[in-house]
């Protein structure tokens, strides 16, 4: 396909737009290279193949999905061996071409939509995302598929799918991506699995949430970039929160080394959670942060040290710690102005 030079340009800019930060203009990108369509297809599997972030990945299998071509089918295929959003997002342009004109691609949508939801091997919300692509499909492949997640009990999908018949695809979705957690298979962003904490942390088991805490931790110690570290915090924080909530200390010990090692504020989830059971052991740690907090001027860092001076003072009031105490004594000491 002859693409003019003005329509190359347009689109060399567009699939740039795709990597950038800025959300308004990568989601403008997205939307007019749907428009542009099968002009635009080879250039973003180009793109795709240049690129090792997961963000830019994503954002051009959903230009993909939007265009609906034939020939992003391979790289529809290769993506979901990349797991997480990736690999979900393979699944929506999987499910484009199960429409298409041509019979051998979509007949070859199909089969790969199938085999992905039956792979055990997959994430659950991988393989919940294929079985709901199938859902638009005549009954009889529907049938066939729902028989043979019946008969593999083992599989850890059937009880998930069978969610979308009772409260919805969105439903079904959030209980998939909370099991995977539990198994430790986290997904590329926190943003959903954090709505989904904020809905069953409170009957879960605690040791589960302790669990939890600490493969979160594991994510946000890896993550590229201040923006994405900072949303696995909010959701460990979270976490945190919801133990308070339950009376529960199991992950009190992560508490105070989060303390400890914050060079900037902390959500408030943390002090909500260290306000509601902190004890004497946290004592320290709280002054620690506000010492270290001192340089910083700024309207953030004055509120944060408030706001640790605030936690300190509660739990030593709720524990009956007075300023005769052992550890009350050492702060004033090498931190004075935090108690009053």
């Amino acid at each position: 396909m002859v693409i003019k030079a003005s329509a190359s340009a347009e689109i060399r800019t567009l699939v740039e737009a795709l990597d950038a930060d800025d959300e308004v203009h990568r989601e403008a990108a997205i939307a007019r290279l749907g428009i542009i369509g099968a002009r635009a297809v080879d250039r973003l599997t180009d793109a795709y193949a240049n690129t090792a972030s997961r963000a830019t990945r994503l954002a051009i299998l959903r230009a993909l999905e939007g265009i609906g071509d034939h020939r992003s089918a391979p790289l529809a295929r290769q993506a979901l061996g990349d797991g997480g959003d990736v690999a979900v997002a393979a699944t929506g342009i999987l499910r484009a071409l199960l429409s298409s004109t041509n019979s051998t691609v979509a007949a070859a949508a199909l089969d790969t939509l199938v085999a992905t939801t039956l792979d055990r091997h997959h994430e659950r919300r991988l393989r919940l995302a294929a079985f709901d692509a199938l859902q638009e499909l005549p009954d009889d492949v529907r049938t066939r598929v729902a028989a043979a997640l019946h008969g593999d009990p083992g599989g850890g999908l059937n009880d998930v799918a069978g969610v979308i018949t009772t409260a919805g695809s969105e439903a079904a979705r959030a209980e998939a991506l909370w099991k995977d957690a539990l198994e430790g298979r986290l997904p590329d962003a926190p943003d959903e699995l954090r709505a989904a904490v904020a809905t069953r942390a409170s009957t879960a088991p605690l040791n589960t949430l302790r669990t939890l805490v600490d493969v979160v931790r594991s994510q946000e110690r890896d993550a590229g970039g201040d923006g994405a570290r900072r949303g696995w915090t909010a959701l460990r924080g979270s976490l945190h929160q919801a133990l308070a909530f339950r009376g529960s200390r199991v992950a009190l010990y992560d508490l105070r080394e989060t303390l400890a090692d914050a060079a900037t504020p902390l959500p408030t989830s943390f002090l909500t959670a260290l306000h509601v059971l902190g004890d004497a052991s946290c004592l320290e740690p709280l002054a620690a942060a506000w010492g270290a907090a001192e340089p910083d001027r700024s309207a953030e860092g004055l509120r944060w040290r408030q706001q640790l001076a605030s936690a300190l003072r509660a739990i030593a009031q709720r524990e009956k710690i007075t300023k005769r105490h052992a550890v009350m004594k050492k702060i004033a000491a090498r931190w004075p102005g935090v108690v009053t």
